[in-house]
């Protein structure tokens, strides 16, 4: 049997959490709060970070402007140097604005068309072409060969065990419609390798992006907007060489002043603002259609909801795109990430598979498929 100390001892600390439970009851009625919204809040305050209950709350979503600045920092390796606002660094900055008007058609910076693409694209597009005529097409150029295969066989698109050896089977394997993503790839990988020391992790930073930039909007130009999935493909990686022709561009300025170090800020800013008008010109040199240049028009950070059905697969797949890169390089965590995915009409199945595609080992996606 307890003491009577014992037993006093208990029927204080009852009495307590009973005044304590009452207080509670009359400060949130007070506050218009139901009781047990206050326990629950309470609960979520006392719980450690990293426990069950703290990993419940809401993950942050980020707003593509965001999404774009942590790419740009991922990319440069940091856009907060603080000297931006230097003028030699201004000078810089309003030298390459100017240059950037005629960019597109200067060759110091321009990538030219690939001479293959549009003959390529005819017939990719032709449906009374067989597949022993494109892969006919596609063997005259044994470096346009070697690239299809060599992309063919990568963690991301080889389907089976053996590897793809032939046009023939690449042809026969991915369907005209894997085949034009190939060959994009394959004529446009070549123009982001950039030289240099500086930033060397931009050129491949900004190919990643592209790539997938251009997979999520082919999934959003299939299954929402109904439009042509190629054309979102190949915006979203000329939009990739607007960003390599901006940043060739402010380098070959910052070089014209050997005394001052180069402004990843400045880089940041200028890519942010001028990507899809540079891609837009890009796209007028190289006589794409109306319809695509519209599609290239206005596209920035900020871009939300474009005007047309392509502008809009393109706006949505950069941002997805960036968002997988983010992913993979462990800046985001994934419910971050996903949770940052802009919304859209596509059902969850639709999106996981996609986001898988572009984030997921490629072991564990071939297991997948």
């Amino acid at each position: 049997m307890a003491s009577p100390l014992v037993l006093v001892i208990v029927g204080i600390v009852l009495a307590a959490c009973a005044a304590a439970v009452i207080t509670w009851l009359v400060l949130s009625r007070a506050r218009g709060e139901p009781a047990s919204n206050l326990m629950t809040n309470t609960a979520q305050a006392a719980a450690p970070t990293g426990s069950p209950e703290a990993g419940s709350l809401q993950p942050r979503v980020l707003s593509p402007p965001e999404v774009f600045a942590r790419l740009y920092e991922h990319a440069l390796g940091s856009t907060a140097g603080g000297s931006a606002s230097h003028p030699r660094h201004q000078t810089v900055l309003k030298a390459t604005v100017a240059a950037l008007e005629d960019a597109a058609t200067q060759e110091r910076y321009a990538p030219r068309r690939p001479n293959m693409l549009p003959r390529l694209l005819s017939a990719t597009n032709d449906e009374n072409i067989s597949r022993r005529e494109l892969a006919s097409i596609i063997a005259r150029d044994p470096a346009l060969v070697g690239g299809l295969l060599k992309i063919a066989n990568s963690s991301y698109y080889r389907v089976t065990p053996e590897p793809v050896e032939s046009v023939d089977r690449a042809v026969a394997l991915l369907g005209t419609d894997g085949l034009r993503s190939l060959i994009s790839a394959v004529l446009m990988q070549p123009i982001f390798r950039v030289g240099g020391a500086q930033f060397p992790r931009f050129p491949e930073t900004a190919w990643e992006h592209a790539f997938r930039s251009a997979s999520a909007g082919v999934a959003c130009a299939a299954l929402v907007e109904q439009s042509d999935p190629f054309a979102a493909e190949l915006l979203s990686l000329i939009m990739g060489l607007a960003g390599i022709v901006i940043f060739r561009a402010t380098l070959d300025h910052y070089s014209s002043d050997p005394g001052l170090t180069p402004d990843a800020g400045i880089i940041a800013a200028l890519l942010a603002a001028h990507s899809g008008t540079v891609a837009q010109r890009i796209g007028a040199s190289w006589e794409l259609s109306e319809r695509m240049l519209e599609a290239l028009d206005a596209q920035t950070p900020t871009t939300a909801q474009h005007p047309t059905p392509l502008g809009r697969s393109l706006a949505f797949g950069r941002i997805v795109g960036a968002l997988a890169v983010l992913r993979i390089n462990r800046v985001l965590d994934e419910d971050t990430a996903t949770a940052s995915i802009p919304e859209t009409p596509m059902d969850a199945a639709q999106i996981e598979r996609m986001w898988t595609r572009l984030t997921v080992d490629p072991t564990k996606r071939r297991a997948l498929r």
